[in-house]
């Protein structure tokens, strides 16, 4: 159980640490603490998909991290921006937003940044802890 804990706090750990990393690439230099949280959060999510979807084709699963993010990001878009009222991210002059929180946009950005960290993962657990060395099918093979 203590081993369990460990490899998803680690994995956590260097989720948000990438997450917060790419904000602060991408946004000129700045970020928020909470972001890293987002990212931890998303990161253990993303890498769940194959242990509730085996074999299932990279591009399915960066689909469905995509939805992942998209969900964790409005959720906590609610608490931090409206309920908090931090004002770390507002979508609401984008294309398909949802309460300034998520927008289609973004999510289709989400879904090409899974499939990075869908591999990441399966990588991570496989040097770190021994798991299945990682192996990928973009497409299923036809009968």
């Amino acid at each position: 159980m203590k081993t369990l804990i460990n490899k998803y706090l680690t994995l956590f750990f260097i989720g948000g640490t990438l997450y917060l990393l790419i904000e602060i690439i991408s946004r000129g230099g700045f970020t928020h603490w909470t972001m890293g949280i987002v990212g931890g959060i998303c990161f253990v999510l993303i890498g769940m998909i194959d242990k509730f979807l085996p074999r299932s084709p990279l591009w399915l699963q960066a689909l469905i991290g995509g939805v992942i993010v998209t969900i964790v990001e409005l959720i906590s878009g609610i608490l931090i921006n409206i309920v908090f009222q931090l004002d770390v991210w507002d979508y609401s002059n984008q294309a398909f937003q949802i309460l300034g929180q998520v927008c289609l946009p973004f999510s289709m950005i989400w879904c090409i940044l899974s499939s990075f960290a869908i591999i990441l993962d399966d990588y991570l657990r496989y040097w770190l802890f021994g798991e299945e060395r990682p192996h990928y099918r973009i497409f299923r093979k036809l009968s």
